[in-house]
Order: C-alpha cells, then structure tokens, then sequence
C-alpha cells in the first residue's frame, strides 16, 4: 500500500526531530487517537524505520505501510 490509498487521521511532522523525538511523538499522538485511526509519521531519522516497527508489535497495533523518501520517510500507524 502506498501513500495515496491510505487516509490518515493525523499526521505527525517530526523531520528535523533527533533520536527518539519522532517516536515520543508518534506514541503519544496514537494514544490521543480512536481505535482504528491511522496516523502518518513524518520523519527523517533512519532509526524511526526500526524504533517505530519494534514499537508496534510491543504496543499491539498495526503498522500499515513505510514510505522510505530520500529527504523523509512516511510510517502508517494504526491504533487497534
């Protein structure tokens, strides 16, 4: 799946944001979310393409899609 077929509800913009930034970010953005929500992280940290699967699977909800971009990279989160 990419992008275009994915609709998120929030988007969270955490380019620029150092190590774990984007991940407190995203944690504490799907927490604010209903279940079955999507939220998009934004974020040029190489580590979020690990931080953020790891997350996931720890947290039970469902990684959707992963955008890898030369600037950034766009994560698809859903809250289960």
């Amino acid at each position: 799946m990419t992008e275009s077929q994915i609709e998120p509800t929030k988007t969270v913009d955490a380019r620029g944001a150092a190590c774990p930034g984007p991940l407190m970010d995203l944690i504490g953005t799907v927490r604010d979310v209903d279940p079955g929500d999507v939220v998009l992280l934004l974020s040029d940290s190489d580590s979020s393409l690990t931080d953020v699967p790891e997350w996931v699977e720890k947290a039970g909800n469902e990684l959707r899609a992963v955008d890898e971009g030369e600037d950034h990279h766009e994560l698809y989160v859903e809250k289960v």
